[in-house]
């Protein structure tokens, strides 16, 4: 089964964005000084240079590519822990004369990033017809799911990033608008 000009256009813009992720997350790694983080970038790096290499088998030769993806568990610690209600992000500086990446500016890159990629892996393998492209652009997506969870955890845990509860009065606003509908027999 050859790719379609969908597919192929998909990969082309997937495989260009791995590039641009694999190029920073080396520079992340030479900068970084927070061990916790450090040790974040150099599990996902080889899981990022997998992804990469699997989309250039799917270009090379679609017909022999196996796709199969190594998806890392979702690891889940501060999200199970109570959060304080006050307890709000440090202020973010723009550096507009960066030299060096701070530990908050690489998370934040890198946060940013498995993002938008999460996006266009969950786009493309919607309108993906081969069965094995479709099942990795599936576990490419669970992988940025889960590489963003923990990056985002360890923003929240550094207090860079928020974590901003509803209040109940909120979730009551909310949940007043909907009801269950019953199931049909």
């Amino acid at each position: 089964m050859k790719l379609t000009i969908c597919e192929l256009s998909y990969l082309n813009e997937l495989i260009t964005s791995c590039v641009n992720t694999i190029t920073c997350m080396s520079l992340f790694q030479k900068q970084v000084t927070n061990e916790e983080l450090k040790s974040l970038l150099n599990t996902h790096f080889p899981i990022h240079v997998e992804d990469y290499n699997r989309k250039v088998e799917f270009v090379k030769n679609v017909e022999t590519a196996t796709g199969k993806l190594n998806v890392p568990n979702l690891n889940v610690s501060i999200f199970t822990e109570n959060v304080e209600k006050s307890k709000l992000a440090k202020p973010i500086c723009v550096n507009t004369n960066v030299t060096n990446l701070t530990d908050r500016e690489i998370a934040l890159s890198y946060f940013l990033t498995l993002k938008r990629a999460g996006k266009e892996y969950a786009i493309a393998s919607m309108e993906t017809i081969n069965p094995n492209l479709r099942q990795f652009l599936k576990d490419a997506y669970t992988m940025s799911c889960n590489h963003s969870y923990e990056v985002y955890e360890w923003m929240a845990k550094n207090n860079y990033y928020p974590i901003i509860l509803a209040t109940g009065e909120q979730t009551g606003d909310i949940s007043s608008l909907y009801e269950t509908i019953p199931l049909q027999q």
